[in-house]
């Protein structure tokens, strides 16, 4: 009995499995499209094993994967002293207290899963999705608050380089899990009660808690147009956010819907543009999952857009 057969009614028509993917490689991907390959259909599917150290003991996981598609179709049972010993080796995660799996573990793998082994060694995870929670848990904007210290922050575009954003981070003491793991800014966010927005009150700027599908560039400032042109939320000034506004939103607690920002904002835009380019090229992204601010092409569809606006 092989790999298919084991999951049962939960497993894909076909299944490919990419030996050499790790969690590095899926960041670049298929989350931030930095790394040495382009997914460029929504259709395509990747399939890989790795390993979860967010639980204890530390579980290794087959993951389906595509641009906008993941799901684990299995815990995989096994030994747990392999598992260990593949984490040892590796020290700290490169992302996420996620571990790619070693040669001890693919040749197990090979023997017990895809070429026999006891059935029991597979346990299918259920196909449920939940419906995401769009309870913002803020505070009322009417409700009474504490004092607050303003802060003004780069409203218009730029450009910047590499060398500049740690400038940024430090000027305001803003969160960044690469660059300032430290930093501590203060966001003080309210909802306004249209389920459409919330405001964050220390730099007046108002946000969208959705946004666009994954696209480039260009048709992200398209999508801010059709916004200005309807009237979304009754405003017709929406732009994208500048990096300085967007690291406002960043903190280093983890949301249930495994972001770094409130759980006001959907889980569907987990990085998104911003409204500054990079020198000497590029687009500046920033990324909620990841909690850093990055650099990509903007061309291809990589990335996803949610607008703002200075409040008056």
């Amino acid at each position: 009995m092989g790999l298919r057969e084991k999951l049962g009614a939960n497993a894909p028509a076909e299944i490919s499995i990419d030996w050499d993917m790790t969690p590095a490689d899926t960041f670049g991907i298929f989350e931030s499209w930095g790394g040495k390959m382009r997914v460029r259909s929504k259709k395509e599917r990747y399939y890989y094993f790795y390993i979860d150290a967010w639980t204890e003991p530390a579980r290794l996981l087959f993951m389906e994967r595509g641009l906008k598609f993941a799901r684990v179709l299995a815990r995989i049972m096994a030994p747990q002293a392999m598992i260990d010993a593949c984490v040892a080796s590796q020290g700290k995660g490169l992302l996420d207290k996620s571990y790619a799996i070693n040669e001890e573990l693919r040749h197990w793998l090979t023997a017990n899963v895809l070429e026999g082994g006891d059935p029991k060694l597979v346990e299918p995870c259920l196909d449920e999705e939940e419906a995401e929670s769009m309870v913002t848990g803020l505070p009322d904007r009417q409700a009474a608050r504490p004092d607050l210290d303003r802060v003004e922050l780069r409203r218009e575009p730029a450009f910047l380089g590499e060398d500049e954003v740690p400038a940024t981070l430090q000027k305001f003491n803003f969160y960044d899990s690469q660059r300032n793991p430290a930093g501590d800014f203060q966001a003080y966010l309210v909802d306004n009660g249209d389920d459409l927005t919330v405001s964050e009150l220390r730099s007046g700027v108002m946000w969208q808690r959705g946004g666009c599908d994954i696209t480039n560039h260009r048709n992200v400032t398209a999508y801010i147009q059709e916004l200005n042109g309807r009237k979304f939320a009754g405003h017709d000034d929406w732009r994208l956010p500048t990096m300085e506004e967007a690291l406002a939103l960043l903190g280093p607690e983890r949301n249930s819907k495994g972001l770094l920002i409130s759980p006001a904002f959907s889980q569907d835009q987990p990085f998104i543009f911003l409204a500054d380019e990079r020198k000497p090229g590029g687009y500046w992204f920033i990324d909620f999952k990841q909690g850093t601010v990055f650099w990509a092409s903007g061309t291809i569809p990589g990335g996803f857009g949610r607008a703002c606006r200075t409040e008056g």
